[in-house]
């Protein structure tokens, strides 16, 4: 995906009623975008460069064995958030981060060529494609917007059920009547206190037959801050691997916002 200048704001800032911004944040997970007074903003785009890269981590298979991705480094990196709070708005945005993997010989029962030997292990190594992602958004602001990145490990199913058949939820359309067993809550966040991702909707909970509605309910899928169920920042995790990763620019995330600042009064009348 990528992202464009909006026509009408790409006119305003031609006329010189907008001037185009960047903002390039990254390292630690929280940011503020300053918006100065009697102005208003509008982030049409940004560049997010994921969490992760730079690293690898390389694990030796006896042949014939099987490994899994090492879950205890790596697969925090395989989930980012990045979300931006208005003062009156709140956007989350996750994106999944590819990884990769590569196998080579390590070990011969005969090391000495030449050789016909028997191999005895491989090396597997294992990456993150930090591959910058573009991203198209539309968010505008008089006030300064708070930037959160973290990392997602965890998404926890809580509550399961039948869908039934009702106003929203039709037959055959939807699995409103399929009888399969649908995950209606998934918890993002402190165990004692998780935000509760309610589906299909919290609007009317009862009407899916799925129990009462619990405490901190959202129709959004987004973790929120909590380092083992939830958000975790980045660095937190880099330096649980090793104390220096913080401090190398590869393995750290970089975001860039695309923006068009007004210095004047927001109008009623937005895009």
């Amino acid at each position: 995906m990528s992202w464009q200048i909006p026509t009408q704001v790409e006119q305003d800032i031609i006329a010189g009623k907008a001037k185009y911004q960047t903002f390039q944040t990254g390292n630690g997970g929280q940011s503020i975008l300053q918006v100065p007074p009697n102005s208003y903003a509008v982030i049409f785009g940004y560049d997010f460069s994921p969490a992760g890269g730079g690293y690898s981590s390389i694990v030796t298979v006896s042949a014939g064995g099987q490994n899994l991705l090492d879950e205890s480094n790596l697969r925090f990196f395989e989930t980012q958030q990045i979300s931006f709070y208005t003062g009156t708005d709140f956007f989350p945005f996750i994106h999944h981060v590819n990884s990769s993997v590569s196998v080579a010989p390590r070990d011969f029962s005969n090391p000495i060529p030449p050789s016909d030997a028997t191999i005895l292990s491989y090396a597997v190594y294992y990456a993150i494609d930090s591959t910058t992602i573009a991203r198209q958004v539309y968010i505008t602001s008089t006030n300064d917007v708070t930037i959160t990145h973290g990392l997602i490990q965890t998404a926890t199913p809580a509550t399961t059920g039948a869908i039934p058949v009702t106003s929203r939820t039709p037959g055959f359309l939807t699995y409103g009547g399929s009888a399969q067993l649908i995950q209606a809550q998934t918890n993002y966040g402190p165990g004692a206190t998780p935000l509760q991702f309610m589906q299909p909707s919290p609007k009317d909970f009862q009407d899916f037959g799925l129990g009462l509605l619990p405490g901190n309910p959202d129709n959004q899928a987004f973790a929120t801050p909590d380092a083992t169920n939830g958000l975790l920042e980045a660095n937190v995790h880099l330096a649980s691997i090793a104390a220096d990763f913080p401090r190398n620019a590869a393995t750290n995330y970089y975001l860039c916002l695309h923006y068009a600042l007004y210095s004047k009064t927001i109008p009623e009348q937005r895009g």
